[in-house]
């Protein structure tokens, strides 16, 4: 825990950030102060961030769409092992040039609130897999590019469903 004495306006974006601090008005002061836990104070990772790659040398490009209001963890999952996850930020695209050839079940969890030492998000998640494989190949003249929307999509060909947080790649 870190005790701070700051001003007003940033005892708000404290607020916002962590959910929950603790104010105590000081004795014959106007300033107050605020205990703010370092873990949960951490700012939610950037667009297209890698935080999980086992599998990263490869020619593959994964190309995401997230259209949806919360931010979404896209997970790709070789064989039984998980071999890369990104972090992507509610309505925005990230691309992940790094895919190693290979067939991945592809997994994806969304929610408020993600909480890198847990790896997962705290508030409202979802979690889901699509039914689908992905395969990436490499040749010589060529490489596999695939695009995933996660807004769904009329006469869309990704059909997913939802899986329980136990059976979700960690």
């Amino acid at each position: 825990m870190v005790k701070l004495r700051p001003l007003a306006g940033v005892i708000l974006t404290s607020v916002l950030l962590t959910g929950s601090i603790a104010v105590t008005p000081a004795a014959a002061s106007t300033a107050e102060t605020v205990t703010v836990s370092i873990t949960e104070a951490a700012a939610r990772p950037s667009n297209g961030k890698i935080l999980y790659s086992r599998y990263s040398r490869g020619q593959g490009t994964l190309k995401i769409k997230n259209g949806n209001r919360t931010d979404t963890v896209v997970t790709l999952v070789r064989g039984r092992s998980k071999a890369l996850s990104v972090y992507v930020r509610a309505r925005s695209t990230a691309t992940v040039r790094v895919v190693k050839d290979g067939t991945y079940t592809i997994f994806y969890t969304s929610g408020y609130r993600f909480s890198t030492s847990r790896g997962r998000f705290t508030r409202d998640p979802s979690y889901r897999r699509f039914d689908k494989r992905l395969r990436f190949v490499t040749t010589s003249t060529s490489t596999t590019i695939w695009t995933l929307t996660l807004t769904p999509i009329r006469g869309g060909n990704a059909r997913t469903r939802g899986v329980s947080p136990g059976d979700f790649p960690a």
